[in-house]
C-alpha cells in the first residue's frame, strides 16, 4: 500500500513506531517531557492521539497508586508487615 499520496499529518503509524513511542514515553522523566509534547504540538494526527491515549493511562495509573497508597496506609498494613522483623 503506498502512503505517498496522504498528507504528513494523516499518515499511519507503523505497529513499530507505535512500539518505539512506547518505549520512549516510559523513560521516567525524558518520556514524560516527550509525551507532553507529542500530545501538544505533535503535526501527525495519529501521533497525537496515542501522545493523549498514553497520558491518560498515565494518569489513570498514578490515581489508582495513590488509592491503593492511601489505603494501605490508613489500614496499617505496612506496620504490620515492618513490624514482623
Amino acid at each position: 500500500m503506498e502512503n505517498n499520496n496522504i498528507p504528513e499529518e494523516y499518515r499511519p503509524i507503523s505497529m513499530w513506531g507505535y512500539f518505539g513511542y512506547e518505549i520512549l514515553f516510559s523513560i521516567p522523566i525524558v518520556g514524560f517531557i516527550c509525551l507532553i509534547i507529542f500530545a501538544i504540538g505533535a503535526k501527525n494526527v495519529n501521533k497525537k492521539n496515542f501522545a493523549r491515549s498514553y497520558f491518560c493511562y498515565t494518569i489513570i495509573c498514578f490515581v489508582v497508586f495513590m488509592v491503593i497508597l492511601a489505603i494501605v496506609m490508613a489500614t496499617g498494613a505496612i506496620e504490620s508487615i515492618t513490624g514482623s522483623f
